[in-house]
């Protein structure tokens, strides 16, 4: 039985001391539509907050009191839209199937701004809480991008503890100084074999900026110009024997699957603008000066040929304000990645585990392996044992075990059937193993 609010003032008081609620000038969310596939027995919530951003909640009718707080992957550019949120929830249906409210907001801005989402999803916690219910317990669960929204939130947020637990999926979670290196890698490459982006007769800019910002680049043109030079749009028997080798090469030297190279390129154009031309007031937040490339027919003349970077101190510094976790997370944290992730790579997860480590909570830390090549969703059962598992942490002090989780992912998919894939021994890499080593500022 969902818990209402009271509507007298003195209730109102009371529950935004205790959790920090959202101030008073935020709206009541109205009723909507669920996206399809939730089924009839959930109720959904929206509206726009007072910053902007657009937000759903969708509430059980057997509701088990506790609320689940997104926050999505991405980030999306551009200006916000309830599209995003209505996306993540039909992704994210099995949460509200599985009886736990659910609440998501799709960000104020689009670019890659950590702290200001993480600032969105605690207001929206504190919409809920002042028109919907007080929840017996709040767990904060981020999705890729967004798993480096709700560790900062975590950590940002602490007084009055607003969220009991932190569940972290495919997350990109070594921070955006770190995270993101791997694409300036593609970027240099892919110029060094393609010569295309920019093209010679183009205005030459540095590439860590990813496009200037006066570009009128798309990402159609964007794919037209990889095809012709890698043939990615084409069947492999169907490329040139040029354009399989430059493939091959890039692949090998970046260590990601052939599906993959166009996203991660995107990204490394488009989304590297956005840092450059607003987050980063032009300056390089990314470097590869002294970066060794291996895996090509000739390395020596690959790392003699690559353009080459060296990022700005203070650009750094402030980029890490805004996007690298601290570790100081002062309630349970469980975390899960699929070992053959495309997107985001498996060995951020030891990055992740040395920050918690170095912030003197390793104890409060669980990572747990799937042997899975998605990354934006692994299986209905795997998030309903690991939020059973995680709130069995918060409540009763039982902290899960890998192997633990996985006799649980077993025993939900009896209610919701699909695949349990966890390997319960799996260690991940140093990041170095995949991603090469540079020298760093300061």
């Amino acid at each position: 039985m969902i818990q209402r609010l009271s509507l007298g003032l003195t209730a109102v008081l009371l529950a935004a001391c205790a959790h920090q609620a959202a101030p008073v000038a935020e709206a009541a969310p109205q009723p909507q539509a669920c996206p399809a596939g939730l089924g009839a027995d959930i109720q959904c919530l929206g509206g726009q907050d007072s910053a902007g951003a657009f937000y759903l909640i969708a509430m059980p009718k057997a509701w088990n009191g506790h609320l689940v707080m997104h926050a999505h992957g991405g980030p999306f550019l551009g200006a916000p839209t309830s599209k995003r949120v209505a996306e993540d929830l039909q992704r994210w249906s099995i949460m509200p199937r599985a009886g736990y409210a659910w609440a998501a907001s799709s960000f104020r801005q689009g670019g890659v701004a950590v702290t200001a989402a993480a600032e969105d999803t605690e207001r929206l916690r504190g919409i809920f809480i002042r028109h919907v219910a007080v929840p017996k317990l709040t767990i904060l669960h981020g999705q890729s991008w967004g798993a480096g929204v709700a560790a900062k939130g975590a950590e940002r947020f602490t007084a009055g503890k607003p969220y009991d637990g932190v569940l972290l999926t495919s997350g990109v979670l070594a921070g955006g100084t770190r995270s993101y290196d791997f694409r300036l890698d593609l970027r240099v490459v892919y110029q060094y074999l393609c010569h295309n982006h920019p093209r010679p007769d183009e205005p030459q800019y540095p590439l860590w900026m990813g496009l200037p910002e006066s570009s009128k680049l798309t990402a159609a043109e964007l794919a037209q110009r990889s095809n012709d030079c890698l043939g990615l749009a084409r069947p492999a028997a169907e490329r040139s024997a040029e354009q399989a080798h430059k493939l091959k090469t890039l692949v090998d030297v970046i260590g990601i699957p052939e599906r993959s190279v166009q996203g991660h390129l995107n990204w490394a154009t488009f989304h590297f603008q956005d840092i450059a031309t607003r987050r980063s007031a032009g300056a390089s937040v990314f470097g590869n000066t002294g970066a060794v490339y291996r895996g090509s027919t000739d390395d020596r003349a690959l790392n003699a040929g690559v353009l080459r970077y060296a990022a700005d101190p203070a650009a750094v510094a402030r980029f890490a304000a805004d996007t690298d976790p601290t570790g100081r997370i002062p309630v349970p944290v469980l975390t899960v990645h699929g070992i053959h992730d495309p997107i985001a790579f498996v060995e951020l997860q030891s990055v992740f585990a040395d920050t918690m480590a170095k912030a003197g909570r390793a104890d409060a830390l669980v990572q747990t392996f799937s042997d899975d090549r998605e990354h934006s969703y692994l299986s209905d059962a795997s998030y309903v044992a690991l939020l059973d598992a995680l709130q069995a942490w918060v409540t009763q002090g039982r902290k899960p075990t890998p192997a633990g989780v996985a006799d649980g992912c077993r025993m939900a998919a009896l209610r919701f059937p699909s695949s349990c894939r966890f390997q319960v021994d799996y260690r991940p890499a140093p990041l170095e193993n995949r991603v090469p080593a540079r020298r760093r500022p300061g």
